[in-house]
Order: structure tokens, then C-alpha cells, then sequence
């Protein structure tokens, strides 16, 4: 921790230059009024390199700073950001006309050095955001302010990725020696990954890990601030009664988790207002299926993950319904497949979750190999999802009457997801936000054999089914909707029925906040402060 908070406190000092730099005295925006809002959630991002994690609070955070060529607007449809125009020459090659007289927050240009720059440094293996760029076989410069995407094939998803394909800047990347992504699971450090130059309405000033995130207006960004928000402080607050309290006690303006059981209580408050909205997130059991010997278990030489019934008997007796009862409070979806209402793909249908069957879970088992069950260990995140050490605990009892014996490792998320990025675990929860709103986002990225780029980035479990890759790879260049539709259901049907991964519910996000706060709920759990306002 030592060494996290240093590097903290330097770049609290290292960016005091840039935000000099960006606010000028003949500014606006450099007289007004600071507003000050803060947010809390429970927990901390990982990184402040826009290239390293996948990781939704991260995301967050991060893309108030470094934005990407193209962005959502407020009714969730894609808009111009860096790039003002695009126009397909061929169904391979897409022309992006780049926004002049953009800066980045130290004062330096934007231009198409920059978004080349970045689609290499994104690519990079220690990154997990390739999913962002897949299907981009090469960016071309035509000249200062226009670029060439040509892809490998056609691509119905392109403008949605390159959403969170969020550009820094190539010269403040070479001149700090950072233009490698950082070695998260390698616990590495490098200086992007505790500064920030992006071209955002917000300049991130400082991070002190487990502390807070600090951010200021950009007084010179290129686009119009509806936002009377000067100033941001986001607080990680892992506790929820102390979550909770802070908001109460005004200490917090906006509250983005809150604790199942206080939210019939915030609702009655009137110093408060809560808006509800389901998230597109999927919290689910992944288990290692490629390991020749299962770690952490006394079953030796071999790996009973891989054996279809064994896996279908672990997700028969989880009583999905009881955990939307007893632990979530009503506040969640139980789940059937990998993928929540409001991401395309889904069905009702599909995600139709059958009662517990104990007694056939014993007989797989014991057809299987394992009449008395076995050892294995669950490694869970404790601040990070909804309830997520709670729900992993109810588990337990319900494995149990399977003779499972499972032991239950919950740390924080910075340690977990270091833990199963580096393989460390037998099984593992994750919760699976969907940023582009498409099934291809999540059976690509954590269901399809792991390869190289964005096929199975994310795969820590790394399920293989050869299936699945077939119907992936077809749906990442089919052009029409209807069959395009049909290959992300079958896909999603054959992960279910096969147990790849083991879905528990879709996630419920509502938030609280004081009265005088107006912001736009997001179903990817990304609150904006340029959509935001307090008064």
C-alpha cells in the first residue's frame, strides 16, 4: 500500500501542471461557481489507463477524461465525439472525418497520430479492452483529420464498440515512456497508470487507491457543458451501513450501490429521491474447465469441471429464487442464460430458470464419478456486486446437498481479479456488464475458446466449445439482423445447456441521491457528470 499511495500522491502533484494549463483566467468556465459532486459507490477502480481493464467502475471514471470517436447521447443512440462523420466506402472500409481544434487537456492537438497510436497500444496482449477494437484489421491515416478503418470483414457492431476506444495522447504517451499498456495482473505500474491526458469535459486531478478519485471541469472542451458540475469526488465506500449514512447524512450526493435492504427505507426519506432501473449486467459462476487437474481440490489427476454433468448438477441446485428472496430483496432477475433483458439476443424464453432438483444433481454426480461429492473452492469479489459475498455464501449450503464441500475465498476485487487473470481459482464468480447492448459482447469475450485478441479475452475460465466458436465467429460478420439474431440464440441456448457458465441472476441497479440532483440512470451503471446537476 505504501508504494500505491506514493504513486498516488505523485500524481496528485503531477497534474497540477495540466489542470493550470487547461484553465485558462479568460475561461468561463474559470469564474463560475464551483459545484461539487459526490458520488460514492463501493468500490474502487483499478487503473487510470483507458487501455488496461475491463472493468465497469473503471470505465466509469475513465470516460470522463478520455473519450472515443464516437459516444451514447442521452436516449442511448450513437453520436459524433471525436469523429464528426463517417461514411462506409465499402462494407470493409469505414472513412472517420476527425473533429478539428479538439485539445487534450495539457493543450496539445488532436489528430490522426493519435487514434493510430491508440488502436495499437489497445491491441496489446496485457490489455483486456481489445474486444473494443475486434474485427479492425488496420487504421490508415489519409491525412491530419481523417482516418481509414478497414476491417477483416464486415461489422454490424463497429460503432458500438469504438465507444469505449478512448483516445490518449500519443505524445504525452511517449515523452512519460507509457506507450505499453500496463501488466495489471503483473501488478505493474507505469505512468498512465496513475495519470491521465485524454481530451474529456472532466480532467481526473488524482487518485488515492481505497480513498478517492478526484476530478475538475475542462473549461476548453470542444463540445457545449449542459453540467453545472465544476468539481467530482468519488468515494469507495466498501461498508454499506457507512454507504448508507454518508447519504443520509449529506455527506454524499449521489449514491450508485445501494444495500437491498435500505432501499424500501431511502425511498421514504424526503431529503432523497431514488430512480430505479435494471442493469445489463449478468452475475454468474465461472469454473475451470481446461485444467488437467482441478486446483484447490481433493480430487487428484484429473478435472471434474470437465465432465458436462457435473457442471449441470452444481447450477441444478442453486435455488436462484431464493436468492432473489432472501439476499436481494426482490432486486434481481434470476438468470437462465448469460445475457439480461435489454441486450439484444435475449429472450424470454431462453432465460426461463427451472426449479432446483437436488435429487437429480446427486445422480449426475454420482454417474459422474463423485456419489459423495467433492472439494473445491469458491473465489469470490467482497465490494464489488451487489451482496456479492452474501450471495456467494448461500451457495454454499445449497452445493452441500450435493456433498459438495466447497471453501469460500471473498476478498476485494483488485485482489480477485488479479487472482483469476492469473488462472489462481477453481471456480470464481463475475458479474458481465454488456457495454455494447449485444450478445456478441459477452459470448465473444468470456464464452469463446481463448485465442488471441478479443476471441476469449476474457475467458479466465477458459471454457472451449467448439459450437459456440462457430456461431461467434459467424456473428461477427453477418450483416442481417434476422440471422445475425438467430446465431446469438443459438449460441446463448448452447451455453446454457451445455453449463459453460453458470448464471445466477441479472442485476437490479437503482440509485439514491439528495433531491436536488438530477442525472440520467444508466443500465450500464455509468452515472455522467455531464449529464448531471445539482443544485
Amino acid at each position: 500500500m505504501g508504494l500505491l499511495m506514493a504513486a498516488a500522491a505523485f500524481a496528485l502533484g503531477g497534474l497540477a501542471p495540466t489542470q493550470a494549463h487547461a484553465q485558462s483566467p479568460a475561461s468561463p468556465a474559470a469564474t463560475a461557481p464551483t459545484v461539487t459532486l459526490r458520488w460514492a459507490a463501493q468500490n474502487d477502480i483499478l487503473t487510470l489507463d483507458p487501455h488496461s481493464q475491463n472493468h465497469s467502475t473503471t470505465s466509469a471514471i475513465l470516460m470522463h477524461a478520455y473519450e472515443g470517436l464516437v459516444r451514447y447521447d442521452a436516449d442511448r443512440k450513437i453520436e459524433p465525439a471525436l469523429a464528426t462523420k463517417w461514411t462506409y466506402i465499402s462494407p470493409t472500409q469505414v472513412r472517420f472525418e476527425l473533429r478539428r481544434n479538439v485539445r487534450f487537456h495539457d493543450g496539445t492537438p488532436f489528430t490522426a497520430d493519435d487514434v493510430i497510436f491508440n488502436f495499437n497500444r489497445i491491441r496489446q496482449p496485457q490489455g483486456t479492452m481489445s474486444i473494443y477494437v475486434t474485427g479492425i484489421a488496420e487504421i490508415r491515416k489519409i491525412d491530419s483529420h481523417t482516418v481509414d478503418f478497414i476491417m477483416a470483414a464486415p461489422n454490424p457492431l463497429l460503432l458500438r464498440n469504438i465507444v469505449d476506444f478512448r483516445m490518449m495522447s500519443k505524445a504525452w504517451a511517449e515523452k512519460n515512456k507509457t506507450t505499453d499498456v500496463q501488466n495489471y495482473k503483473a501488478k505493474e505500474e507505469n505512468y498512465a497508470s496513475r495519470n491521465v491526458m485524454g481530451t474529456g469535459p472532466y480532467m481526473i486531478t488524482g487518485w488515492v487507491p481505497d480513498q478517492r478519485v478526484t476530478m475538475k471541469i475542462n473549461p476548453n472542451w470542444w463540445d457545449k457543458q449542459t453540467s453545472n458540475i465544476t468539481d467530482v469526488v468519488y468515494t469507495p465506500i466498501k461498508s454499506d451501513p457507512t454507504r448508507v449514512a454518508a447519504l443520509i447524512a449529506g455527506d454524499v450526493d449521489l449514491l450508485t450501490d445501494l444495500p437491498t435492504q435500505d432501499v424500501a427505507r431511502l425511498r421514504q426519506d424526503p431529503k432523497l429521491k431514488v430512480v430505479d432501473g435494471p442493469e445489463v449486467r449478468t452475475i454468474f459462476i465461472a469454473l475451470d474447465q481446461h485444467s488437467n487437474e482441478l486446483k484447490y481440490s481433493d480430487v487428484k489427476g484429473k478435472n471434474p469441471f470437465k465432465d458436462k454433468r457435473v457442471r449441470e448438477a452444481l447450477s441444478i441446485a442453486i435455488d436462484r429464487e431464493a436468492i432473489k428472496r432472501t439476499i436481494m430483496r426482490g432486486l434481481s432477475i434470476p438468470a437462465a442464460i448469460m445475457v439480461p433483458p435489454g441486450v439484444e439476443g435475449w429472450t424470454a424464453e431462453l432465460d426461463a430458470v427451472s426449479r432446483p432438483d437436488v435429487e437429480r444433481g446427486r445422480k449426475l454426480l454420482a454417474e459422474a464419478g463423485y456419489p459423495n461429492g467433492f472439494e473445491f473452492q469458491l473465489n469470490c469479489s467482497n465490494n464489488r456486486y451487489v451482496n456479492d459475498e452474501e450471495i456467494c455464501q448461500s451457495l454454499l449450503p445449497m452445493w452441500a446437498k450435493l456433498g459438495m464441500k466447497v471453501r469460500l475465498v471473498a476478498e476485494p476485487f483488485a485482489q480477485h481479479s488479479v487472482r483469476f487473470q492469473n488462472f489462481d481459482t477453481s471456480a470464481y464468480m463475475l458479474g458481465w456488464g454488456v457495454a455494447t447492448f449485444d450478445a456478441q459482447y459477452t459470448l465473444q469475450s468470456i464464452v469463446r475458446t481463448r485465442t488471441t485478441g478479443a476471441d476469449g479475452n476474457f475467458n479466465y475460465a477458459r471454457v472451449s466449445d467448439a459450437q459456440v466458436d462457430q456461431l461467434v465467429d459467424a456473428m461477427k460478420t453477418e450483416m442481417d439482423a434476422v440471422k445475425r439474431m438467430g446465431l446469438m440464440r443459438e449460441a446463448l441456448k448452447r451455453t446454457r445447456d451445455e453449463h459453460l457458465l453458470l448464471p445466477l441472476h441479472h442485476q437490479m441497479r437503482p440509485w439514491a441521491m439528495k433531491s436536488g440532483v438530477t442525472t440520467l440512470h444508466r443500465s450500464d451503471d455509468r452515472p455522467e457528470a455531464r449529464f448531471t446537476n445539482l443544485r
